[in-house]
């Protein structure tokens, strides 16, 4: 062993490591899961994806924002807040303690965020998750952001675009974070019974009572490439069935192979492929309000049936 391999090479790994560690804001490089290092600005300018691997790294609710909005322009909305730890819970910590760290962590109330601005021209209401909030997961005050979001595109008539990226619900919660999933959905059917357009955007991972729920109820369900979907995670699955799953099992690819999901698309044409979704459905809905008012038959009305020829 030569001297270069025995002192040099490790104090430049541990240079490196401490340079790139992710509570480090002032790290110049960060790592990603293949391993590879990345200088910060490219990894931003790239929208978060790795230009090695192709990995999609995870985003805040701002930085999705960002990405997504028109000239990077919108306003968050103010959502309710109910009570923090109505059931007292306790495990290694306080959940009290776990929500004041999350919310340092984040600056967020809660993992949902609702912003409201516009894409290619469109007015849209657009929420999203973030996973670093107690891995995304859903409780009361998630549950009541999203309904917020539902309600506000119901009354300025915007379609509705959703982010998830979530591990389920919330267990500090209990039956609590559980009667969100049943909330949400009546906040969708709403959103249907108004003919407005929800698109949701499956990020990695999103997972339990997320897909359960909402997520799985879009009108065109995009997801990003290689994301988890799932309800069970795989060795779950994998032990109750008892037999090997493919490798690629429960990735976004997978799922959309077995009609899952409608669309795997990469962040980079996210913008481009919602706007050109949002135009077709919006069109759509403009016809069905033309028929509803007029007597012209159009196509998606029924056809007046006729007498059969002599």
């Amino acid at each position: 062993m030569n001297w270069i391999t025995k002192f040099i090479k490790p104090k430049i790994k541990s240079l490196l490591k401490k340079r790139s560690a992710g509570d480090n804001k002032t790290a110049l490089w960060t790592t990603c899961e293949c391993k590879n290092l990345i200088y910060k600005d490219e990894l931003f300018n790239n929208l978060s994806v790795c230009p090695n691997c192709g990995s999609h790294h995870k985003l805040t609710c701002e930085e999705r924002f960002k990405t997504f909005f028109d000239n990077k322009e919108y306003t968050i909305l103010e959502t309710p807040l109910p009570k923090d730890d109505p059931l007292k819970f306790s495990d290694t910590k306080k959940y009290t303690d776990r929500l004041k760290q999350a919310r340092e962590l984040t600056k967020q109330s809660d993992a949902i965020s609702i912003a409201h601005g516009k894409l290619k021209n469109i007015d849209i209401t657009v929420g999203a998750q973030n996973f670093s909030f107690i891995g995304g997961s859903l409780g009361a005050a998630s549950g009541e952001a999203f309904i917020h979001g539902i309600q506000y595109a119901i009354n300025n008539k915007t379609p509705f675009v959703f982010f998830s990226c979530s591990g389920g619900a919330r267990m500090m919660e209990s039956a609590i974070s559980l009667m969100q999933m049943s909330r949400c959905v009546l906040a969708v059917s709403e959103l249907k019974k108004h003919n407005l357009p929800y698109i949701v955007v499956m990020t990695n991972p999103t997972a339990g009572g997320v897909t359960a729920s909402f997520a799985g109820l879009g009108d065109v369900i995009i997801a990003e490439p290689k994301a988890t979907i799932c309800f069970a995670g795989k060795r779950v699955v994998q032990d109750t069935m008892k037999e090997e799953l493919p490798e690629e099992f429960q990735t976004a690819e997978f799922v959309r192979d077995h009609g899952g999901i409608d669309l795997v698309v990469e962040r980079k044409y996210l913008r481009s492929t919602t706007s050109t979704l949002l135009s077709i459905l919006l069109k759509k809905k403009e016809g069905r309000a033309i028929s509803e008012t007029s007597d012209v038959t159009t196509f998606d009305e029924t056809l007046p049936k006729t007498s059969k020829a002599v």
